[in-house]
């Protein structure tokens, strides 16, 4: 029997369009690929590639607008593009289930969420309201959400986003489906969450036998969880075959493009520049002869122009569609590899947080967001600021450029103290203090073209230039941050999220500012976008001195990107210095357990995961003593959590709070080692060895 004859999944030859006044744009083109029983399929490519529209084709959710051309999708040997309403019905939710990247617009606001899921089982398994409640609690127990009985009352917004997650993964998984559809499941995550979450989808394969198409943008966490991967460029599969060997050995140019924009670890700005894949992608529809690639590949020739490559066999249950796919791995980096010049800090501090306080609610029900924070920032430098979500990095982010008021403490910009929300409201301060949100649909007008948006920002510091100048300036800006001229005219509402987060950065750059709190900037970015955003923030850091206050989840960017890094934990810094010191031991445990669950692509160099284990508190009731001791594995019991732990020096500038000194935690953590080489991609994480000094 062929592997598509047995597969769980078929897809066989599709082609599919959008029509758009009057005219069919292609974007996809002949896709066919497989998936066996159980097995972890991963699909990349960048953003607009026809990732997602090979998700909804599969569970026939295409827009009206849609149409099939060609093809087949056979699940479970059923023609799902012949299947009838009352069919489909029947198998989504059942049979078949899909997890979407936003589960904040997939969830009903206006029902508890235990209701949700139980709607799953009364429709597909007939049971009565009480019996469907009681199985939704089941579940919510499956998905490790604490408190069940609580949660299953409550409604979608008054969840974190990782809880949100896994009420979708809860609903999907409901009724032990064949097969789960999982787009960007993970995209928005902080790492210990994101990491849960994938441990969670290898338990449900193995418990379930479950097959999974799995779509990211994230390279790490594809070669960590897939078996196999394809990779998608402009609606064609170019690659395809065992993750290992893909990520190890590309065939094709794209793949190989594609892994050279990620930062790898121990990657540093001032000694590794990223190399993001020249031009874009071809316009919607466009049917160019030859390789779809061609336009932008590095070893290019005039075959390559005048013929559509086949899929050749490149090996073992290897395809790429390249006919020179044996010189892909040889392609020397592109011509732009000059790493960026390291700024030249200053010692006065361009901004100084002492103290910091923010408290939400009042009376008996008041939230300590930040707590006593303080942190110095120097013209031209780049603090990350790291930690699981809801430890008060956004917050401490807006009280710096005036978007809510502190409750204590003081914030000093170039000198002056800035106290009242009519601080900030001076121009010139305006121009200098700048912040890029993590969803760029509350930052931009939806009113305005982009063109507009960046005309209106960058006249904060030009004012009386002639109009060409002003467009000439709105044209580097914008070829800066990968923006085509075509984009210029268009409004919010007609872009991508990508292409919307590029308006959003390329509006902060506008005006020259000198500090840009960067808030997850890079988090709905395509690894090559992400790669020269990445190269443009250190590039400006290093010519015009811009320093940035760069909140992320991602601590591959982060250790990329920052000179320094402080990791925040319910409110508080528990730890602060040089990137380099802070993501090698010895290093606060809770940032262990951060580095541990940070997905990587080289199965060698993973660490063993470190899982942290009891309900996460909440800054409205922090803990006694230690706030991390509740979770932490090195915990020493009850001095941790009787007395609050004393700032630790380990070298210049490197400091942490915890009871264990520099000596003896470099000690322990010595034990934690990469993962034995030939584990494979997707073995299931280790549990982490017991500690000494472990509750």
């Amino acid at each position: 029997m062929s592997a598509q004859a047995a597969a769980a999944l078929a897809i066989e030859g599709l082609s599919v369009s959008y029509l758009r006044r009057g005219a069919a744009l292609r974007v996809l083109s002949e896709v066919s690929l497989h998936i066996a029983p159980g097995e972890a399929y991963g699909l990349v490519g960048e953003s607009g590639c026809g990732k997602t529209t090979v998700a909804m084709a599969v569970m026939r959710y295409l827009a009206a607008n849609a149409r099939v051309d060609a093809g087949r999708i056979l699940f479970r040997g059923i023609e799902l593009l012949a299947a009838s309403e009352a069919e489909l019905r029947e198998l989504r939710g059942d049979r078949m289930a899909m997890v979407y990247q936003d589960p904040g617009s997939a969830l009903n606001p206006a029902i508890p969420v235990g209701q949700q899921i139980a709607e799953v089982f009364r429709h597909h398994r007939g049971m009565g309201k009480s019996a469907g409640l009681e199985a939704a609690g089941g579940m919510l127990e499956l998905v490790q959400i604490a408190d069940p009985a609580r949660m299953l009352h409550r409604y979608p917004h008054e969840l974190s986003g990782g809880q949100q997650q896994r009420i979708m993964f809860a609903m999907a998984i409901a009724t032990n489906p064949d097969l789960l559809v999982l787009d960007e499941p993970t995209t928005g995550l902080d790492s210990t969450v994101e990491a849960e979450v994938l441990d969670l989808v290898a338990q449900l394969r193995t418990r379930f036998n479950a097959s999974i198409l799995f779509i990211s943008h994230n390279l790490g966490i594809v070669a960590r969880l897939c078996e196999r991967v394809g990779v998608l460029y402009a609606g064609r599969l170019i690659e395809e075959g065992p993750a290992d060997w893909i990520f190890a050995d590309p065939r094709h140019p794209y793949t190989l493009g594609l892994l050279r924009c990620v930062p790898q670890p121990g990657m540093r700005k001032n000694s590794h520049r990223l190399d993001p894949i020249a031009g874009s992608l071809p316009p919607l529809g466009s049917t160019p002869p030859g390789c779809v690639y061609a336009p932008r590949c590095a070893i290019v020739r005039a075959l390559c122009r005048e013929r559509a490559p086949p899929a050749l066999q490149v090996g073992e249950g290897r395809v790429s569609r390249c006919f020179f796919h044996n010189e892909a791995p040889a392609i020397p980096p592109g011509a732009e590899q000059d790493p960026a010049s390291a700024a030249a800090l200053r010692h006065d501090a361009l901004l100084t947080v002492a103290g910091m306080r923010k408290t939400f609610g009042s009376g008996g029900h008041q939230v300590r967001a930040v707590a006593e924070v303080s942190i110095e920032l120097a013209s031209g430098e780049v603090l990350g600021l790291v930690g699981e979500s809801g430890s008060g990095k956004s917050t401490l982010g807006r009280c710096v450029v005036g978007l809510i008021e502190h409750s204590g403490g003081s914030i000093r910009f170039e000198g002056v103290e800035l106290r009242k929300p009519k601080d900030w409201r001076d121009p010139e301060r305006r121009r200098k203090l700048q912040m890029v949100f993590q969803n760029p649909d509350t930052a931009l007008n939806p009113s305005h073209t982009v063109r507009h948006i960046l005309r209106r920002a960058t006249r904060l510091l030009h004012k009386d230039v002639p109009a060409s100048e002003m467009e000439r300036r709105i044209g580097a800006l914008s070829a800066a941050v990968r923006l085509l001229p075509q984009h210029l005219d268009l409004k919010p509402a007609a872009l991508s999220g990508g292409l919307k987060q590029r308006v959003a950065i390329a509006r902060a750059f506008a005006g020259a500012p000198a500090l840009v709190v960067c808030d997850e900037p890079t988090s709905a970015l395509d690894v090559s976008v992400q790669a020269a955003i990445l190269n443009l923030l250190a590039g400006l850091q290093a010519t015009q001195r811009v320093a940035y206050l760069f909140i992320s989840h991602d601590l591959g960017v982060v250790g990329y990107l920052a000179d320094r890094i402080a990791v925040m934990y319910l409110g508080q810094i528990v730890e602060i210095g040089a990137a380099a010191a802070v993501f090698n031991p010895p290093h606060h445990p809770y940032t262990e357990a951060l580095l541990s669950a940070m997905p990587v692509i080289d199965p060698d160099a993973r660490p063993v995961r470190i899982r942290l284990t009891g309900a996460v508190p909440t800054s409205a009731k922090p803990p006694s003593g230690c706030r991390f001791h509740p979770r932490c594995p090195r915990a020493l019991g009850e001095l941790c959590s009787r007395e609050e732990p004393p700032w630790r020096q380990d070298g210049s500038g490197h400091a942490y709070r915890c009871h264990i000194t520099p000596v003896d935690l470099a000690r322990q953590q010595a034990d934690t080692r990469p993962a034995p080489c030939g584990t494979g991609a997707r073995a299931s994480p280790a549990p982490h060895a017991p500690m000494r000094g472990s509750n």
